[in-house]
C-alpha cells in the first residue's frame, strides 16, 4: 500500500481493491481501534483482503475476473479459479478472524479479575460494530464500483455468481466472530473467582476418639452387650392426698397419743367454760386508756414459738380469761394448738393435720369454746372436739374449694360459707349428714372472705375479686341472686372485708392498692359511702402471706394490721385514719400477715409465713 501511494503521488490516491466486510459483522472494524480496558489499552490492526494478490499468471482463461497485479494492471481469471479464489479468501479471512480474536482474548485476560469487565468488554464491542457500521457506510458504494468496473467482460450471470460468493463469504466470518464473542463471554463468567469456603479438616484415623460410658452404651466390661430392661411406670404419690370421709381421730403428728402431757391438754381443754359476753358498751374505753394499755403490753423470747411447719394462713385466740391458748391453720392442712402457760414452751405445742390443703379459716365455737372449726381448701369443714378427741367432718363438697366461713346463727347451728368460684352454701349443722342446705350463684367470681353483721345476722358481706357486696340471707337464690349494696371503690384484688364486731356500723377493707378502706354501714340501704382512705404497704409479694386488717373486739374503732416497713412490727390505726399505736421489739424480726387480738384481754398474737407465732401480751 505504501508503494502504491508512492507511485500515485501525494495529489492522486492509488487504485486498491479492498474487500470490505458485511454490515451483519458487529465485532470488527477495517481501521484500528484503541479500546480502554481497566486504564491499559489494546490494540487490534485488521489487514483488508482483496483479489490484488493473486497473479496474472494463474489465469488463462480469457474470459476471467479482474484483479490488480504489484503494476496496478487488470488481469483476467478462469471461471474455475474464481471458486479457488473465492476458497482463498474465505481462508485468508478465518485467519484474520483467528488471530483477532486472540488478540481481543489477551487484552481481556489480563483484567478479568475485575467485576467491571464483562459491562467495559461489552462497550468495546458496541463501539466496534459502530464503527463497522460508518465504514461500511462510508465505503460500500466506492468499492463497489473500483471492484467490479474492471470485470466488464464477464457475463451478468457470472457477475451475479460471484457477487453472491462475496456475500456468503462475509456470512460465515460474522457468524464464526459472533461464535468466538459467545465464547469469550463464557470463558469470562467462568473466571470468575468462586466464594470462598472455609474446608473443614479431615479427621484422622489414627485419633483415638471421645471415651464414652459402658454404662450407658449398656455394655459389661468384658465387651458382652446387656440384656435390654424394660422400665417399670413409676407412680408418684399425691403431695397432699385427700383424707377419707368421716370423723378423725385427734392425734398430735409431734408427740405420743399416750402422752401424759397430751391428756392433760384434753382435760384442760374440755373443763374449759363459756366465757360470759361482757357490756362491751360501757367497758368502751377512750382511746387515751386504750393507749396506755397498749403501751404495757410486751413481748418475750418464752411468746415466742414455731407452732407449724409452714405458713400460717389463720389464726384464732381463745376467749379463756384463765389461760393462754392460740390456735393457727397452716398452708400444709396443718392445725397448730398452744398453751403458753406451758414450760417449757415447746411442751405446750400441739400439731394435728385435719385437712390436706391450706387452711383460710379458724374460728373457736361462740356456744362451746371446746370446739374449733377450721375451714381448707380442700372441700371440707370439720369441728374439732377435745372432749370426745375427734374431728368430726360438718360440711364437704369435693367438688368445690372453700375460701371462708361465719356463723349466720349466734348459738352456731347454722353457717354460710364461701367458695373460691364465687358460689355459697348454708349450712345447718342440725341436720344429719355433710351437705348443704342451699346452694348459691354470686355474682362475684371469686369469694375471698365472708362476714356476718353481728346484729343484723341476717346481713353478711363477702370480698370478691374486685368488689364487695353485702346480700341478704333471707333473698337468697339459688341462680340469679343480686346483692344489697355493692363497693367498687376499689381497684385492685380485695383481700378482705370485716364488719366491725360490737355494732357493725364500720366496714374495713385491705385491697392491693396499698390502701385500708373504711366505710360507714350503720344503714344498710342502696349505698354505704366511703369514710376514711388509709395509705398503707400491702404488697407482701408472692411468698408472704397477704395481709387482712382486722377489727379489735374489745375497741372497734380501731384495726390491726401487718407492716412491711422496718424495724418489723404490727400497727394499730383509728377508724379516722390515725395512726394509735406500733408493735415493734427485738423478738419480732419478721412479717406478721395475720393478727389477732384477745376479746377481752390485752393479748395480741402475730403469725408470720414460717410457722411462728409472736404474742405481746401485759
Amino acid at each position: 500500500m505504501l508503494a502504491a501511494e508512492e507511485k500515485a503521488g501525494p495529489g492522486q490516491r492509488p487504485q486498491v481493491n479492498e474487500y470490505k466486510e458485511n454490515q451483519t459483522i458487529a465485532s470488527i472494524s477495517l481501521r484500528p481501534i484503541q479500546t480502554a480496558v481497566l486504564g491499559k489499552t489494546a490494540k487490534v490492526y485488521l489487514v483488508p483482503l482483496s483479489l490484488c494478490n493473486y497473479k496474472l499468471d494463474q489465469f488463462k482463461h480469457p474470459r476471467s475476473l479482474l484483479e490488480k497485479n504489484p503494476n496496478n494492471e487488470v488481469v483476467l481469471c478462469k471461471k474455475t479459479e474464481v471458486k479457488k479464489t473465492c476458497r482463498g479468501i474465505l481462508t485468508s479471512k478465518m485467519e484474520t478472524t483467528s488471530k483477532a480474536e486472540s488478540t481481543l482474548q489477551k487484552s481481556l485476560d489480563v483484567h478479568t479479575e475485575s467485576n467491571k469487565l464483562l459491562h467495559q468488554s461489552t462497550s468495546d464491542t458496541g463501539i466496534l460494530s459502530v464503527d463497522m457500521e460508518s465504514s461500511q457506510d462510508g465505503d460500500s458504494d466506492e468499492d463497489t464500483t473500483s471492484g467490479l468496473d474492471g470485470f466488464s467482460g464477464l457475463s451478468p450471470y457470472e457477475r451475479k455468481r460471484l457477487k453472491n460468493i462475496s456475500e456468503n463469504a462475509d456470512f460465515f466470518a460474522s457468524l464464526q466472530l459472533s461464535e468466538s464473542a459467545a465464547r469469550l463471554r463464557e470463558m469470562i463468567k467462568k473466571r470468575q473467582p468462586p466464594e470462598s469456603k472455609r474446608k473443614k479438616p479431615k479427621k484422622r484415623e489414627s485419633e483415638t476418639g471421645c471415651r464414652r460410658s459402658m454404662r450407658l452404651l449398656k455394655v459389661d466390661p468384658s465387651g458382652v452387650s446387656l440384656p435390654v430392661t424394660v422400665a417399670q411406670p413409676t407412680f408418684t404419690a399425691d403431695e397432699n392426698p385427700l383424707l377419707p370421709p368421716g370423723p378423725l381421730e385427734m392425734t398430735p403428728e409431734n408427740r405420743d397419743d399416750n402422752n401424759e402431757l397430751f391428756k392433760e391438754f384434753l382435760q384442760t381443754w374440755t373443763e374449759m367454760s363459756k366465757t360470759s359476753r361482757m357490756n362491751t358498751e360501757d367497758k368502751l374505753s377512750s382511746i387515751k386508756s386504750y393507749k396506755v394499755n397498749l403501751s404495757g403490753m410486751a413481748i418475750s423470747e418464752d411468746t415466742v414459738c414455731k407452732v407449724t411447719r409452714g405458713p400460717i394462713c389463720s389464726m384464732a385466740l381463745h376467749p379463756s380469761e384463765t389461760r393462754t391458748l392460740v390456735a393457727a391453720g397452716a398452708k400444709s392442712g396443718q392445725v397448730g394448738l398452744w398453751d403458753l402457760t406451758q414450760q417449757p414452751k415447746e411442751d405446750g405445742v400441739y400439731i394435728f393435720y385435719p385437712h390436706s390443703e391450706p387452711v383460710s379459716c379458724l374460728y373457736f365455737s361462740p356456744t362451746n369454746p371446746a370446739n374449733i372449726l377450721s375451714l381448707s381448701y380442700d372441700g371440707t369443714l370439720r369441728c374439732g372436739d377435745f372432749s370426745r378427741a375427734i374431728f368430726e367432718e360438718v360440711y364437704r363438697n369435693e367438688r368445690s374449694s372453700f375460701s371462708s366461713f361465719d356463723f349466720l346463727a349466734e348459738d352456731a347451728s347454722t353457717l354460710i360459707v364461701g367458695h373460691w368460684d364465687g358460689s355459697m352454701s348454708l349450712v345447718d349443722r342440725r341436720t344429719p349428714g355433710t351437705s348443704y342446705e342451699k346452694l348459691i350463684h354470686s355474682a362475684l367470681n371469686k369469694i375471698r372472705t365472708v362476714h356476718v353483721h353481728p346484729v343484723y345476722r341476717q346481713y353478711f358481706i363477702t370480698a370478691g375479686l374486685r368488689d364487695v357486696h353485702v346480700y341478704d340471707a333471707r333473698y337468697l337464690k339459688p341462680r340469679g341472686s343480686q346483692p344489697l349494696i355493692s363497693l367498687t371503690e376499689h381497684t385492685k384484688s380485695i383481700a378482705s372485708a370485716y364488719f366491725s364486731p360490737i355494732t357493725g356500723n364500720r366496714v374495713v377493707t385491705t385491697c392491693a392498692d396499698c390502701k385500708l378502706r373504711i366505710f360507714d354501714s350503720s344503714c344498710i340501704s342502696s349505698q354505704i359511702p366511703l369514710l376514711t382512705t388509709i395509705r398503707h404497704n400491702t404488697f407482701t409479694g408472692r411468698w408472704l402471706t397477704r395481709f387482712q386488717a382486722v377489727w379489735d373486739p374489745k375497741q372497734e374503732d380501731c384495726i390491726i394490721v401487718g407492716s412491711m416497713d422496718y424495724p418489723r412490727r404490727v400497727e394499730i390505726f383509728h377508724e379516722t385514719g390515725k395512726w394509735v399505736h406500733s408493735f415493734h421489739a427485738e423478738y419480732l424480726a419478721s412479717v406478721c400477715s395475720i393478727n389477732a387480738m384477745h376479746p377481752n384481754r390485752y393479748i395480741l398474737a402475730g403469725a408470720n409465713s414460717s410457722g411462728k407465732i409472736h404474742v405481746f401480751m401485759n
